[in-house]
């Protein structure tokens, strides 16, 4: 399933609240990515926040990004 991420708001304890095309919205968790390559970059909270919708999925101002359909496998519904 290929789903495009239309917004992104970060959230506390490095959570990302995505929205994606067909209107559903999830909670990923960026916890587990925090130690490794470019994300460790991402534990800075003030570079974590610059998350933004980047063509169909989600970047931060250092260029590091993740696949659509990680964030959306690997994500819990918004509840």
């Amino acid at each position: 399933m290929f789903l495009v991420v239309v917004d992104v708001k970060p959230l506390e304890e490095y959570k990302l609240l995505l929205t994606f095309e067909n209107g559903e919205k999830k909670v990923f968790n960026m916890k587990p990515y925090l130690d490794k390559g470019v994300f460790r970059e991402l534990k800075e909270k003030k570079l974590f926040k610059t998350v933004r919708v980047s063509f169909d999925s989600v970047e931060w101002s250092n260029k590091a990004d993740i696949e659509p359909e990680v964030l959306y496998e690997d994500s819990v519904e918004y509840i």
